[in-house]
């Protein structure tokens, strides 16, 4: 059993009975939950704000393309010379990826492996 569905299970109520679109929907809340926690996470890991890190995640998801500019515009607030912006995107890009293709359920998102 994956740790996801354990994790899962674990929330349900003992006795209550579920139908199968209670427990989709269930489920469909569960991962967008947990994927706003670990969206959270990385952007207080990388000082930026939630709603926007959220804006740049989905406007990715959106349109399958990692747009690079976005960003840095992203990261412009944080004021950073040239060189720890871009030690910064590459952290954060590194952080960003597992997330992307999960959400990306298999497509490719053109430029986020270059």
């Amino acid at each position: 059993m994956s740790v996801k569905i354990s994790l899962l299970i674990n929330t349900l109520k003992v006795g209550a009975g579920l139908s199968e679109k209670e427990i989709r929907e269930g489920y469909e809340i569960f991962k967008a939950e947990k994927n706003n926690k670990l969206l959270a996470v990385i952007a207080g890991k990388h000082g930026l704000e939630v709603a926007n890190l959220q804006a740049f995640v989905d406007g990715t998801i959106r349109r399958m393309i990692f747009d690079g500019e976005q960003l840095s515009e992203l990261l412009a607030p944080l004021e950073l010379g040239w060189k720890a912006r871009t030690q910064k995107e590459l952290a954060l890009v590194e952080d960003l990826a597992s997330l992307l293709h999960k959400l990306a359920q298999g497509r490719e998102i053109s430029g986020l492996d270059v």
